[in-house]
This record gives C-alpha cells, structure tokens and sequence, in this order.
C-alpha cells in the first residue's frame, strides 16, 4: 500500500473586488498537497492510504468521511487539538504566487512533534511512503518529524517519493533550508521538482541565464546539469522528474534508472484551476513507476495528467487512467 503523508487544508477561493462579500460566499475546497496526490492515486484504483492529524469535531469528521468515499485508506488519521489549516487563494490564482495568504499556525497538523508518531502503526503495510517539503516548512518540530518518519520508513526499506514543492511564504523560521532538505533527500528515492525548487530547497544552481527562462533547449540542458549535481550528491535516488509549464504549453524531462528522457510538449488549451496540477503528475509518476510502465509512457501521462487536472475545478483530480490517456492535444 501507498501511504501519503501531509497536512489536510480547506482553500478557500475568494473572487476579488469585494465580489465575495457582496455575495456574501466563498468556496472551499478540500485540499493539501499529498492529500491531492492520495485522491488521483486512489481514483486510478491503487491502493492509498493517507495519514494526517486532525481536530476532533464534526467538520474534521466530513472531512474523513470524505476521503473513505473516495477508496482512500482513513484508517493511519488521528486526532490533536488545534485546528484546520487553511489558506486563502484568489479565483484563477497560483499559489506559487504572492497571492496565497496561508492561516496554518497551531493547526493540528502543525501542532505534531516526532514524538507523537506510533512509527509501527503508521507504517504497517506500507510499501511507498510520499511526502514533500511543505510539511517541514512549518515550524523545526514539524521537519524534525519530518525526517524521523522518513528515517523509520526507509530502515524497513519502504520505497521514498518526495515532491520539492517551494512556498517561501511558509518558509519563515529559516533561511537556509536546504540544511533540513538535504536530510530528507538522504532517504529519498523519487523526487519531483523543477530548477528553481532545486535552487532554492538544495541549494542547486539553475545553470540558467535570465534570457533563458523560456528557452527550451536552454531549460532542458540546464536540468541535466542539475539532475546530475543532485545524483553527484545523492547518488542513491532512483528517478528524477523536472517539470516545466507555461501558460500555453507544458514539458518534462524524466530520469528513471538508466535511462533519461523528455517528454512530448503537452498543449494547455484552458485553465480551469491551477491548484493540484503538480500534485497529480506526482501522483501519474507513483503510478507509472507501480505499474512498471515504460519510462516514455510513464512522463507522457504525467505532462497528460497534469495538463488535464489544470481543466478541473477543486484540488484534486477526477480523470481516469483512460480518459487521461486518450485526451487528445
């Protein structure tokens, strides 16, 4: 079983210009970056499990029922006081951006030190564990945590993915945080990410020119240099995926094993919700590794996954294997 690790989030998408209180309404989404990978895992009908720690209240309780309708395995949640992080991200934004407000301090989730974790328990079955850098972004304890679960999981020689997902917002109570990055990446296996998270969580250099953002050529030579300054420096991981999407078009270039190889350019026709994208191509890259498809097939329905989940509203997916497989360009 796969075992996603994270915090649950409520989005709340508010539409600007006062709109929102005129209309006296906001959506809310049910969100979090593994729990999104958890949701298109388990809609693709692998088996997925997903650990967070909640509040004890009838809304947490909605919330996990939630989950169970959707085949996701509820059973390694438990219970802290706090509270439901949340943030707040304007309708058509990206949280990438500047405009994502985040209200997450002493949320339940955050609220974990690594001492509140039954290791055994958690772990039981498990044969892939997920995590990404946002969760030790929250506080010391949090990424402490962090790296003893990851520590635990590789010493019964579960397999590691890691999503390199940057949100300097979060990151305030360190400047440097590749030091506890860097820890994680000991225990990795599979990591997903792009330059830029590179740079900034391992302290990786772009191999980039400002002219050459846009670039191709230029953008997938510059990832070979930084994959191989990752594998100089972690030469255990097994695969490496680096993502790159623009407001019309979307790329990757997967290593897997001995092989390297990039992706056909996948068409953005419509943007519906950016929110998730990453997280399905991490939850297509689990998948396609699981079901030992061919290292081709493999990128090219990470780009058609996360191309497809930028057409759908909410967090997380609701394509199937199939209809993300024959979505034509």
């Amino acid at each position: 079983m796969i075992l996603c690790f994270g915090e649950t989030l409520l989005r709340f998408v508010p539409v600007l210009d006062s709109k929102w209180i005129e209309d006296a309404s906001m959506q809310v989404h049910i969100g979090g970056a593994e729990l999104n990978t958890a949701y298109a895992l388990a809609r693709w009908d692998a088996q997925v499990a997903y650990s967070t720690t909640l509040p004890c209240n009838s809304l947490a309780d909605e919330i996990v029922n939630h989950m169970y309708k959707n085949k996701i395995d509820v059973s390694r949640i438990s219970t802290k006081e706090g509270r439901i992080g949340t943030y707040y991200l304007p309708k058509g934004g990206d949280i990438k951006n500047s405009g994502v407000i985040y209200d997450r301090s002493h949320s339940s989730f955050s609220n974990l030190t690594k001492n509140d974790l039954d290791y055994e328990a958690l772990l039981k079955d498990i044969h892939w564990l997920h995590m990404s850098a946002i969760s030790p972004a929250l506080s010391l304890h949090s990424a402490e945590m962090c790296i003893t679960l990851m520590s635990e999981a590789k010493s019964r020689g579960i397999k590691i993915s890691f999503d390199l997902n940057y949100r300097s917002k979060l990151w305030q109570y360190t400047s440097e945080p590749h030091t506890l990055i860097n820890k994680m990446m000991q225990y990795s296996d599979v990591i997903m990410g792009n330059l830029w998270s590179a740079h900034a969580l391992l302290n990786i250099d772009t191999f980039l020119e400002n002219n050459e953002e846009t670039d191709k050529e230029k953008l997938i030579q510059a990832a070979s240099k930084s994959m191989l300054s990752i594998h100089q420096r972690y030469p255990h991981i097994q695969s490496i995926a680096y993502t790159f999407r623009f407001d019309t078009l979307y790329y990757s270039i997967l290593q897997h094993g001995q092989e390297c190889v990039i992706s056909e350019t996948e068409p953005i026709k419509v943007v519906v919700d950016k929110v998730g994208s990453g997280d399905t191509y991490m939850a297509a890259l689990i998948y396609g590794i699981e079901q030992q498809w061919p290292i081709k097939k493999i990128v090219d329905f990470c780009n058609k996954a996360a191309v497809h989940k930028l057409g759908e509203f909410g967090d997380h997916t609701e394509g199937t294997v199939e209809s993300i497989l024959t979505q034509k360009n």
